[in-house]
């Protein structure tokens, strides 16, 4: 019995995943061992006896061949045991899990408002019948689309919390936290969602299927709405499907800005320490995500358009 188009579908997703994070996981791997610096060193202090480095160097492992390393490596990964941080001597896994909601709420929080905002300002440019407004919020939308997060961090920051002092500057643990970390990951995305949204509608609007809809006494605002706006998403499904990894990246950045407590911040300081299985596994379960929600992207823009089925 052949399957569902969106089975079909599902399952090419994971079969392209495997060989993904494999590749990943070799390169993740490698990186971390050309970078100049001992972990056993690190780990040891640079005070502790030859002896002692030795000791923490076979604890970890760091006396095996490379291929056995790496073997240990992928073995344990896909038991969810990454090993334990050289810094702190606890297990990875367990502080990405305890990191994990914080990045997992900013890159969410990231993603609605690219889309609520660069939806909104592309549907307005591009239906708008006034050429001075439609330019506004093109120039608009180019220069959010062309700021660094982490310079719109900062200048967020600044305003609203230095100089109005309405929301909190640095930290986690409650909404307002996460506002300003949040819109620094997501303005720049609605930059691009924006332009998107307004080429993608302007084409759809010149279809013959539209001015049929018309025709036939269709009224306006579900032309608009049901026919015209649906066919305009599947591009910006996509795209926004692959600003997901660039999301993710941010939160490295924005993360440090802002001291919230997430993943990005952990393998930021981890690669200063070179705390390599930390940076291993944080790596390996963002790669993750990412790849999963691009999987996720693909049964959207497919549910959007039949086409993309066949």
């Amino acid at each position: 019995m052949t399957p569902p188009p969106l089975a079909r579908l599902a399952l090419s997703a994971l079969r392209r995943l495997v060989p993904v994070l494999a590749a990943i996981s070799v390169l993740v791997f490698s990186i971390v061992h050309v970078i100049p610096g001992d972990p056993a060193v690190i780990a040891a202090g640079l005070e502790a006896s030859p002896a002692t480095v030795e000791s923490i160097r076979r604890d970890l492992g760091l006396d095996q061949p490379l291929p056995v390393q790496y073997a240990r490596f992928v073995t344990r990964a896909l038991r969810g045991d990454f090993g334990t941080s050289v810094r702190t001597r606890a297990p990875v896994g367990q502080e990405i899990l305890d990191r994990l909601p914080h990045t997992a709420t900013l890159a969410a929080g990231g993603v609605l408002l690219a889309l609520v905002i660069g939806m909104t300002v592309g549907t307005a440019s591009a239906l708008s019948s006034h050429v001075v407004v439609d330019r506004l919020l093109t120039a608009a939308s180019l220069v959010a689309a062309s700021t660094p997060s982490y310079w719109l961090a900062l200048m967020l920051m600044l305003l609203f919390s230095v100089t109005l002092g309405w929301l909190p500057a640095i930290g986690a643990g409650t909404p307002a936290h996460y506002v300003l970390p949040c819109l620094a990951l997501g303005l720049q995305s609605a930059g691009a969602v924006a332009r998107m949204a307004r080429a993608a509608i302007r084409d759809v609007l010149t279809q013959e299927f539209l001015r049929s809809a018309r025709a036939k006494g269709v009224p306006e605002w579900r032309v608009l709405l049901a026919h015209g706006l649906r066919n305009a998403l599947l591009p910006v499904v996509s795209l926004v499907g692959l600003r997901i990894g660039g999301l993710l990246a941010g939160t490295v950045l924005v993360e440090s800005v802002f001291a919230v407590p997430g993943v990005g911040r952990m393998m930021a300081d981890a690669v200063v320490a070179r705390d390599f299985p930390v940076v291993q596994g944080g790596v390996l379960v963002v790669a993750a995500m990412v790849v999963v929600v691009n999987g996720v992207t693909d049964l959207v823009a497919a549910a959007l358009d039949p086409r993309v089925r066949a």
